[in-house]
């Protein structure tokens, strides 16, 4: 019989939590960029370019992830990458102007998040059981989306300190030292925390994954990441145009996304997932019509971040799951790796297309993008569903 996993110490997974939240402060810290190189004489365009700088970086940190974790074992590959997410909050602290080398340092937080977000869930898979796995994933996603959150209310808590919002990044730039410290000490005692699978991926396994129903949600999660990316970098830019406060989007999505997924995670991920899937990616496109056309006060615009929040937060854990369980047999490490990529391509690369929008066609022209996306989102659901309904029609006939 294989040996079962056992169940991880409480302190031991608390520290595994603090040390993801302190690292996820500095992918948060990014949401600030737009506000930050516009004081500098900047615009969303420059801003957009910093960000999907990242997703360069992130696609080869996502591909040597498990060849790191075989040298050095994940917990402390984590800790030597989380070492680049505070050389880039202090890059972008301290660069003056928004040159070149802005994009250098989008290079590395892309490095870092990248292992980071490959790994830490792997760690988690190890060292509990797969009767468990449910239960420690909400709590480690739940960790990094305070933490992500939590960047960008330190730029607002600086702003009413008076401080300058290059501040935020430097808190952030010391929580991923310390993060990367906690990585580092927990490394010897996440003992068998390593990730030779998600080393083996290959253009075999890729065309196979691909080609089976795996290959919609891994599409979903790419769009849902745009629609994320989209919003959240730019949200000192729309808040601004609507003289609200930046703040109440980011407490209103991470409340939300972290409630949701800690208190009916569990609920959801045990219903039909093309169901749930339609109805969370239907959330998420009310959200967004919301934003675009119903944002006249803090309260519509706090709803509209806690309807996101929700619709987004969720359906992620939905379609996670499919993209592990309408893989072809073999290839479902393969099928979450390319989740990841999907998802970075759209949380990274269309910040820069969203940046252009806002220079070129202003606001509104963006959040009508992100509303189409948010709909070609839905559509793939509700196209799910008409097909399978239809094929059961055609069985009972038969």
């Amino acid at each position: 019989m294989p040996h079962a996993t056992p169940k991880v110490p409480g302190r031991l997974f608390g520290l595994f939590c603090l040390a993801s939240y302190l690292l996820s402060l500095s992918y948060g810290a990014t949401f600030l960029l737009s506000l930050l190189i516009g004081s500098r004489g900047g615009n969303e365009h420059d801003a957009g370019s910093v960000i999907s700088a990242a997703m360069l970086s992130t696609f080869a940190a996502v591909l040597v992830s498990g060849h790191l974790s075989d040298w050095l074992g994940a917990p402390r590959s984590i800790a030597l990458f989380g070492l680049l997410l505070a050389a880039a909050s202090l890059g972008f602290a301290l660069t003056p102007g928004f040159g070149s080398l802005l994009l250098f340092f989008g290079l590395l937080l892309g490095l870092g998040w990248g292992v980071f977000y490959t790994l830490g869930p792997i760690i988690v898979a190890s060292l509990v059981s797969p009767t468990q796995r449910a239960k420690y994933f909400a709590l480690l996603s739940g960790s990094m989306m305070t933490g992500i959150g939590s960047g960008p209310l330190l730029g607002r808590a600086a702003t009413a300190l008076g401080w300058p919002v290059t501040s935020a990044f430097f808190i952030a730039a010391a929580a991923s030292l310390m993060g990367a410290g906690l990585f580092w000490r927990l490394g010897a005692r996440l003992t068998g925390a390593q990730a030779t699978s998600a080393a083996r991926i290959s253009w075999r396994a890729t065309a196979q994954v691909l080609g089976s129903r795996a290959v919609l949600p891994i599409i979903m999660v790419g769009l849902g990441g745009a629609v994320f990316g989209g919003l959240s970098s730019f949200q000192t830019s729309y808040a601004a145009g609507r003289s609200l406060d930046y703040s109440l989007f980011f407490i209103g999505f991470m409340s939300a996304a972290i409630s949701s997924r800690l208190l009916i995670a569990g609920f959801v991920v045990k219903r039909d997932p093309l169901r749930a899937s339609c109805l969370l990616s239907g959330l998420m496109l009310g959200s967004i019509v919301l934003f675009a056309f119903g944002v006249h006060s803090g309260a519509g615009y706090l709803l509209a971040a806690l309807m996101l929040g929700v619709g987004y937060g969720l359906t992620y854990s939905v379609i996670n799951g499919l993209a592990a369980n309408e893989a072809p047999p073999g290839t479902m490490p393969q099928a979450l790796l390319l989740f990841s990529l999907a998802y970075f391509i759209g949380v990274f690369g269309f910040p820069l297309l969203a940046g252009k929008i806002i220079v070129e066609r202003g606001m509104p022209a963006l959040l009508l993008t992100v509303l189409a996306v948010a709909a070609q989102n839905w559509l793939i659901t509700v196209a799910r569903l008409l097909w399978r309904r239809s094929r059961e029609r055609a069985a009972q006939a038969a």
